[in-house]
């Protein structure tokens, strides 16, 4: 059965009364401007500048016939034939991260974040004066989202074969084809892809509908919009249908299309289904749903999952979920002091020690295996899900102690850790400047991507990179993807926590006392150990500041002395880092 036609002519035509957009356009500042203390107000113009810049760098991925109020100049129309081998418009949507295929299952996880973010914390994205680039990017995002949805029991879920993008290096007026479209539908299903792209329909409905889940929080963001808000539901109704009755029964998508693994391979569908089911609970105001969302967790034994929370598993958001709508509305029948212990239970094992993620000796959320290729993801989504259940905590001090530590991991982020970098593009004169990005590279010679250009072409504001290894070292290498590619994903978590920050911190972020060169002297020596690059496996070494302080020790203590003190320091050091030595 096909959509009906009313759904694809108001899919297809914008016309939702859409915020307009500010004239002149809000553009990010030179980086310089990142490292001068503002007037610590309320809302503080730092924290709205973030925001501002974590927002741009979506436009900065956009994919398609851009539109005339384009704000990143060095983009291009690209990508114009996308959907034509299977006679449909897949044109428009965003690039994963720092090459050019388009993946459903990751654009829904981070529209699906940032809805429930500008639900709970929508008053700071209007305080910052960024709603109207909130509400631009969010339906740049789901009117492609749309378009990949075009029946009921049809969703693509990849636009470009990831084996030709990614022996692609260049600019976006270049890009290879051909670019096949990839599906799932009635007879080769996804139930993750399908019920988590319901779920992204399902709470970024909410927000445009303006359901609000308590007065705890500030409330949804000022863009409502009933049709909007009514179109995206029936999708989401539609897929969250294909999920549960497909004739092909259920599966992860992986196994109908295989393409999809080599990039954003899923372990399973119970966290999508119970996640889908929640947001569409609330959606529709229906006690049945919740009910099935509460079966879906005792089904799959989500019960059993403490890791990360990210693309791929959505499980520790589950609790905090369920514990919002049962406050909410009691009659749903969910008992909110048993999800509270539930949610606890996670939290208290990052907070306080013994679950599967430690902190690093610079103090970053670490979780072996999830944060190597990319450490700041698992810390920001961990520090964003403990600001959001702050509310919620049973005690006062969970909700003090739950606070401080997500404010550790942001400060971390924002370059209170060991290298003195804010992980975050053009923010401070010590942000990364050698971004894994294709199109902000400005090179096109995939053998030599580190110095083709010497200098990263243009600056991809806002863009939240990969992070540090586990040795707290950033060694700021343009084809270290680990450590420097950016990607939807990554800035998910970030927009919530600096929308809660423009509500309630007059404080600076924590670059703004961050001078030009602080990264400089802090820049380890040698090369990463990661999956981009081993030579460094051995260990942290020194930094050349370091070296040169430590070099004057052999004269006044003797260099037997010194060597065993270096010997000492150096395996205290890596027990500290890592806890395999």
């Amino acid at each position: 059965m096909r959509t009906p036609l009313v759904l694809v002519l108001l899919a297809s035509s914008r016309a939702f009364a859409q915020v307009p957009l500010p004239d002149p356009p809000f553009l990010p500042q030179n980086a310089s401007a990142g490292a001068s203390p503002s007037s610590a107000t309320i809302p503080n113009s730092q924290w709205s500048s973030l925001l501002g810049n974590l927002l741009y760098f979506y436009e900065a991925q956009r994919s398609g016939k851009l539109p005339s109020t384009n704000r990143v100049k060095w983009r291009n129309d690209s990508a114009l034939t996308d959907g034509e081998d299977v006679k449909l418009d897949l044109t428009g949507g965003l690039y994963d991260a720092g090459d050019y295929i388009k993946c459903t299952f990751p654009l829904s996880f981070t529209v699906m974040s940032i809805c429930w973010g500008a639900t709970d914390f929508g008053k700071g994205y209007d305080l910052a004066n960024q709603t109207p680039y909130l509400d631009d990017m969010l339906r740049w995002s789901l009117d492609w989202l749309i378009k990949a949805h075009p029946a009921n029991n049809t969703l693509f879920v990849q636009v470009a074969n990831e084996e030709v993008d990614n022996a692609y290096w260049g600019g976006d007026r270049n890009i290879p084809s051909p670019r096949p479209s990839y599906q799932i539908n009635d007879t080769s299903p996804g139930t993750d892809a399908a019920a988590g792209t319901a779920a992204a329909f399902a709470a970024c409905s909410n927000l445009y509908a303006n359901r609000i889940f308590s007065n705890s929080y500030s409330g949804p963001a000022t863009l409502q919009n009933a049709t909007y808000a009514a179109t995206l539901l029936e999708h989401a109704k539609q897929l969250f249908t294909f999920a549960t009755s497909a004739s092909g029964g259920q599966a992860v998508y992986q196994h109908s299309v295989p393409e999809v693994g080599k990039a954003y391979a899923s372990s399973g569908y119970g966290d999508e289904l119970a996640i889908a089911a929640l947001f569409l609970s609330w959606a529709t105001n229906s006690s049945s749903l919740y009910q099935q969302a509460q079966g879906y967790w005792q089904q799959y034994s989500l019960s059993s999952y403490n890791g990360v929370f990210n693309w791929d598993n959505k499980t520790p958001g589950l609790p905090v979920l369920f514990a919002q709508i049962a406050q909410a509305n009691p009659t749903f029948g969910g008992n909110a002091s048993t999800w509270q212990t539930v949610a606890e239970k996670y939290f208290d094992g990052i907070v306080y020690g013994g679950g599967p993620g430690y902190q690093t000796h610079g103090g970053l959320l670490y979780y072996k295996g999830d944060s190597d290729d990319a450490s700041l993801n698992p810390s920001l989504n961990a520090a964003m899900l403990l600001t959001r259940y702050v509310p919620l905590a049973s005690t006062q001090s969970r909700r003090n102690d739950y606070r401080n530590y997500a404010n550790a991991q942001v400060n971390y982020a924002l370059g209170n850790n060991p290298m003195q970098a804010p992980y975050i593009v053009g923010a401070n004169p010590n942000s990364p400047q050698n971004p894994h990005s294709a199109m902000a590279s400005g090179g096109n010679n995939i053998s030599d991507i580190n110095t083709s250009p010497p200098q990263e072409a243009y600056v991809l504001y806002g863009g939240v990179i990969g992070g540090p290894d586990k040795y707290d070292r950033f060694f700021d290498i343009r084809a270290d993807w680990p450590e420097t590619e950016v990607a939807l994903d990554y800035n998910a978590p970030m927009l919530t926590l600096a929308a809660m920050h423009v509500l309630n911190d007059s404080a600076d972020p924590f670059y703004t006392s961050l001078k030009a060169g602080a990264y400089d002297s802090k820049k380890p020596q040698g090369m990463p150990c990661d999956d981009a690059y081993t030579d460094g496996c051995s260990g942290p070494q020194l930094s050349q500041g370091r070296k040169i302080v430590l070099g004057v020790i052999p004269g006044l203590t003797g260099l037997s002395i010194f060597s065993l003190l270096v010997w000492w320091a150096m395996i205290s050091l890596r027990r500290a880092h890592d806890p395999l030595y």
